[in-house]
């Protein structure tokens, strides 16, 4: 407490919390700002709410003393404008009627203290001290944080949960001696960031780091950029041009959603894993390449090999050691520390000197299901940032589908009846043949099952059932499919 802090501590508290004094009286402002001003706190004073507000909202100060009884805004109402803007700012309401009554509910609604006038100004005095302290506190432990943060850190990605370390640990184990590694895992939880950290471990981390994104590129540009080509090659092909694999030879290449490529495309890849050697596209020419590959993927290639989409010999080569990234849903532990993450390089990107984020808002992350795992909290807190000018992040400053979010585990439970598995399946199979606008050949392929079985299914099912929902024989749809 502030009463066994030493003078020198007590002096640079409060220097370290500033404060605003509201009151319509401008006498009244004038003297209590010159009497905290003497006691060593930084303080404005204003006799208008709306500039008061306004400070607040651009952080100008952490606590405010405001008259609760004031002809353009009463105290009240201020009050609740300020934890609008800020719900981590303390607000001192002053009134020369006091009652318990009244203290009760102003201190119910969100104030921190309720004063009577005329001040006794040790009495303030000492509030303002336990909030300084408070407020050093918070630094102090903001530096244990910001040192536990540097121990939660591993090649730039971020994480302390079981499931993360187990991740760091085999990377650091494999990275030496890999030469094709599978990273797997959903979408946005971090599988190029473990594929940079194996290639800045690795004996060739000086080498070159080449990427490619499998399902951004059609096949015939996806063997250019990965194997190169010769002039005239193709239409289009002006000069003879090196692939990425001759380009980070000595070094590592990084094959991003390699589940999104053809078979044609995989029977390509295997010579290249299986013996290091490549041929430009064009070009009788083998040439051999001395790459580290890392492939990664979100899809389960282990259901793609068995559903024919998927080399196994391909898949066999790359996964020789796995590493899966695990999403946010299994280490929801390691969101807090992620936050402040993201909250430290937002902060120094827009120049905003952010504290953290309110209780609230931090329950509702913790309750969120992170479909987009660590890449949508991401662009949750840099979009956050953007938009809030307060020290704290709040619940109105998060994303609209969070503010107000869907309740679907209670929707399904509303919305559920027992169905025989039969209908059940012959619901599923019909909605994904909407999605695929008919097309039974890409309908099959997202259903996992071969075209002869869902054929097979929607004859078995007859008319009655499916025909209502597939496009007829005769459409372009239908022709595409067969």
């Amino acid at each position: 407490m502030a009463t066994v802090m030493e003078k020198d501590e007590v002096a640079f508290a409060r220097k370290n919390l500033p404060i605003c004094v509201l009151d319509d009286e401008w006498d009244q402002v004038e003297l209590n700002t010159n009497r905290l001003d003497k006691a060593g706190f930084p303080v404005v004073g204003t006799t208008h709410p709306q500039e008061a507000l306004e400070k607040v909202r651009l952080g100008g100060c952490k606590v405010v003393l405001a008259d609760l009884k004031m002809p353009e805004m009463d105290g009240l109402a201020f009050l609740e404008k300020v934890l609008q803007y800020d719900p981590g700012m303390y607000v001192i309401l002053l009134t020369g009627y006091y009652s318990v009554d009244s203290a009760i509910e102003t201190i119910k609604r969100g104030a921190y203290d309720f004063l009577c006038k005329p001040l006794v100004y040790p009495r303030l005095e000492k509030t303002l001290d336990e909030l300084a302290e408070v407020f050093t506190q918070r630094s102090e432990i903001r530096d244990l944080e910001e040192k536990l943060f540097q121990n939660a850190q591993f090649q730039g990605i971020v994480g302390k949960s079981a499931a993360m370390l187990d991740v760091f640990d085999l990377a650091k184990k494999v990275a030496r001696h890999y030469t094709n590694v599978l990273v797997t895992g959903p979408t946005g939880a971090g599988k190029e960031l473990v594929a940079r950290a194996l290639h800045h471990l690795s004996p060739v981390a000086q080498e070159r780091f080449a990427i490619c994104n499998c399902s951004a590129l059609v096949d015939t540009l996806l063997e250019s950029q990965l194997f190169g080509h010769v002039r005239g090659s193709f239409t289009g092909a002006t000069d003879t041009r090196a692939g990425l694999f001759e380009y980070a030879s000595g070094g590592t290449v990084f094959l991003d959603e390699i589940g999104e490529t053809s078979l044609q495309m995989q029977a390509k890849l295997l010579r290249m894993v299986q013996n290091r050697e490549i041929q430009r596209v064009g070009s009788p020419e083998v040439k051999k390449v001395d790459v580290r590959l890392i492939a990664a993927t979100n899809r389960d290639l282990r259901a793609d090999v068995l559903a024919g989409r998927f080399r196994e010999d391909l898949f066999y080569r790359l996964s020789s050691i796995e590493i899966r990234v695990p999403g946010l849903t299994e280490r929801p532990e390691d969101i807090p520390i992620l936050v402040q993450h993201f909250l430290k390089k937002y902060s120094q990107a827009y120049g905003k000197p952010f504290q953290g984020l309110t209780r609230r808002a931090q329950i509702v992350l913790l309750q969120h299901d992170w479909p987009g795992n660590v890449r949508e909290l991401e662009n949750v807190i840099s979009s956050a940032a953007i938009t809030t000018n307060a020290d704290f992040i709040d619940v109105g400053d998060l994303p609209e589908h969070l503010q107000n979010p869907q309740r679907r585990g209670a929707t399904m439970e509303d919305s559920w009846r027992p169905l025989p598995i039969e209908e059940i399946r012959r619901i599923h199979i019909q909605r994904v043949l909407e999605m695929c606008n008919g097309n039974r050949v890409r309908a099959a392929q997202v259903l996992g099952i071969g075209r002869t079985s869902l054929y097979r299914f929607l004859k078995r099912d007859g008319k009655k059932n499916a025909g209502g929902d597939v496009a007829p024989p005769t459409s372009r749809n239908s022709q595409q499919g067969r």
